[in-house]
This record gives C-alpha cells, structure tokens and sequence, in this order.
C-alpha cells in the first residue's frame, strides 16, 4: 500500500468524512479495525498498536460515531448495514489497500462480513469480535433474544436514550469487578446523537445476516467470549459453522468486548490468524 500522511486524509473527502487514522508500518499486510454500536475507534487503543510494528492499521469511525463527519449522515443510506459495507469498501479503495485483514467488532462483524462478499480482493481475511447475524429467536435459531425484548429495548431507547445507555451499556460490557469498564461504555453511547443512535439501533437489532454467512469465501477468525449477553456462545458458533473453513477461538474473557477487558487474550488470537493466513 501507499502509506497516507496525516495531512493527507484530512485533506480526502471519504477519510475525512470516517475519521480514518492510519498508523504502523509503511509496508505489510494491512489491519483495519470497526468499532461497535455507540462505540468508535478509540475502543481499539489497546489492541491496535500490538500491530502496528509490522503492518499498517487504519482506524476509522463508523458514520455518526467518533469523530466521523456528523454531517455525512444519511438517514436513507445507513438504513441497513450495506451503507456502513460501501464506507468500508471506499476506505480501503482510497488508500489502495488490498488483501486487508478486517477486524470487527459486535455489529461491524457484519459490516466487515458484507464488505467482504462484495470485495475479496479488498479484504482478505475477517476477524470477527463477538459477532452475532441476528439477535432475535427464530425457530431452530437462538440469538439472544425474543421479539419481545428487542422491541422493549427499542421502547426503552426512544423514551430516554441517557437512561437506557447509563442501564444498558454495563450489563454489556459485563465484568462488574471493573465497573470502570461500564463507566466507559456509558459514556461512550452518551457521546453518540440520540437521533443516529436510534436508527443504528434498529438496523443493529432488526437486521438478519444468517443468509450472508455462506457467502463468506475470505479465512475467518471467529472471537467468542463467555458470558456475553448480546452474543452468546450459540451465536458465535452458528457464524463459526456457516462460514466454510472459518476458525473458532472461545476466549477466557466475559462480557461483549474483549478489547477492552482482555485485550493481551484478544491480540494473541489476532496475531496467530494474521501470521497463519498470510502463509495460505
């Protein structure tokens, strides 16, 4: 790849409008890293930089999160996943990466999942952080959740989206031995406009991307942790099992995000798959 200064992705309308930072190497096989729901790329700070010796890392924030341009928001475009897939499609195509190793985390799994059905030759590889293709029951299926929670959860975000996030986001992050954890997420979801964030939240919780799975032709790294009340153990092992040749790694850690409380377990897995596929 090219390694792109700065200055210059400030001055690129596509990096801009995603606050891409690339760091790292100048050469080897690039990482890029998606954050989650009411998340951004800050989520990665201890992760990321294990990396950044041997290969360029891009950053970037999903539209409407982080530093992204808040203008860029397109109601009508980011009305399912497929518009935050042609954000991290242009991303790559505008720092000429190819081969990518596309990290993502709880949603952006599926985001990186459908990106990489479009371009294999963009994105190499998937390393998928919690992920989950559907969060809702269905028959023969467990995601989670009924009908009846999403909608009540829903409810509950468009009646007090502060609330819902100070309630939601610890039982997330899980680990109440380090509540400090859950005083980020918090905050975290805070920071996100309550107008995007529930519009995310609905494409998050209501989308169905079991039938996407079989498509995935790119070697897939699975992270699943314990205990994780947005994507239990079955859901990980659905996604293992439905995408060909895919590996499965359950994590010693609990709760929905690794990268924050056990990142050393996270890097170890990442770096194992990243030097496995890169001698396929």
């Amino acid at each position: 790849m090219t390694f792109v200064a700065s200055d210059e992705i400030d001055a690129t309308p596509v990096l801009r409008r995603n606050n891409v930072r690339v760091s790292g190497a100048a050469t080897g096989r690039p990482l890029m890293f998606a954050h989650g729901f009411g998340c951004s790329q800050e989520m990665w700070r201890l992760v990321a930089p294990a990396f950044e010796a041997d290969h360029p890392v891009v950053l970037f924030d999903l539209v409407g999160s982080g530093g992204s341009d808040l203008a860029a928001y397109d109601a009508g475009k980011y009305d399912s996943l497929h518009g935050y897939a042609d954000d991290a499609i242009e991303i790559a195509e505008e720092l000429g990466l190819t081969d990518v190793v596309f990290v993502g985390h709880s949603v952006s799994s599926m985001i990186g999942v459908l990106a990489a059905i479009r371009r294999p030759d963009l994105f190499g590889a998937l390393a998928l952080v919690s992920p989950s293709p559907r969060y809702v029951d269905d028959e023969g299926y467990r995601g989670g959740f009924s009908q009846e929670d999403i909608d009540g959860l829903l409810d509950a975000l468009d009646r007090n989206y502060l609330n819902w996030s100070a309630t939601l986001a610890p039982q997330i992050m899980g680990n109440p031995g380090f509540p400090e954890l859950g005083d980020e997420l918090t905050e975290s979801f805070c920071r996100t406009d309550p107008e995007i964030a529930r519009q995310f939240a609905q494409v998050t919780f209501l989308s169905d991307n079991r039938r996407d799975l079989p498509k995935v032709t790119v070697p897939t790294l699975v992270l699943q942790c314990a205990e994780d009340i947005i994507a239990p153990v079955a859901v990980g092992r659905h996604v293992h099992e439905n995408i060909a040749g895919s590996t499965f790694v359950q994590l010693d850690a609990t709760g929905h995000c690794p990268h924050l409380s056990a990142p050393q377990e996270v890097v170890s897995a990442l770096r194992e798959f990243v030097e496995d596929t890169a001698t396929r």
